[in-house]
């Protein structure tokens, strides 16, 4: 299963971005996550990719798993950071 999101958000007049997330690139045998977001001129871009390899994962990987996971949950409460453009 792969799971593709992109969003596009227009940047407000007066307002330039300041600061990104980091993008995250995470893979392991039983699934991966790549997630970026950048900035086009006014258009803040966000696109994510979350990919189940396999669906049963040995109780000797739960560590793993959990990272995963752990690593996902900290990417989605990343933020962006606008400033006031001076006039």
């Amino acid at each position: 299963m792969r799971d593709t999101d992109s969003f596009e958000v227009t940047i407000p007049v007066g307002y330039e971005v300041d600061d990104l997330p980091d993008p995250v690139d995470t893979d392991y045998s039983f699934a991966s996550y790549h997630s970026k977001t950048e900035v086009n001129g006014s258009v803040l871009r966000y696109t994510g990719t979350f990919e189940i390899k396999e669906l049963i994962v040995p109780v000797c990987r739960t560590e793993e798993l959990r990272k995963f996971y752990r690593t996902i949950a900290s990417d989605e409460r990343g933020t962006v950071v606008l400033t006031s453009v001076a006039k």
